[in-house]
């Protein structure tokens, strides 16, 4: 039976459509308030420019504020990678580094720039026995 052409515009199916990385970004007790320098606003909104970003209630991390988890894209995932934790993200070049990895695939697609091992934090229990 021959193939039907696609419909102009139809999407192509779920599981062709690539998952990108996603962002959570830690805005609670400590971490994006006036306990830690920074601007906050303006972090969260470099990395929603660049990725899916959600802001989560507190991480349990919070001597680590401001903490950001970057966690896989669908190929990353695929690859085997894991979410990865990054603390005390306190300055606009950290949030650089971060997005610039992200933009380039992140955990399990692209290789981490060996400048964000300064800011690697382990995830707190809960959150590795989730």
């Amino acid at each position: 039976m021959p193939e039907r052409p696609a419909e102009v515009g139809a999407t192509a199916p779920a599981a062709d459509r690539a998952v990108p990385c996603r962002v959570v970004v830690c805005r609670d007790c400590c971490c994006g308030t006036v306990k830690v320098d920074g601007d906050h606003a303006a972090q969260t909104a470099r990395l929603r420019r660049i990725a899916p970003t959600r802001i989560s209630e507190c991480l349990d991390v919070c001597e680590q504020a401001n903490v950001i988890v970057v966690q896989p894209s669908a190929a990353g995932r695929a690859a085997g990678a894991r979410p990865v934790w990054f603390g005390l993200v306190n300055d606009r070049d950290a949030t650089e580094d971060i997005a610039d990895w992200v933009r380039a695939g992140g955990p399990g697609v692209a290789e981490r720039p060996a400048i964000l091992d300064l800011y690697l934090i382990a995830a707190p229990r809960r959150a590795r026995t989730a």
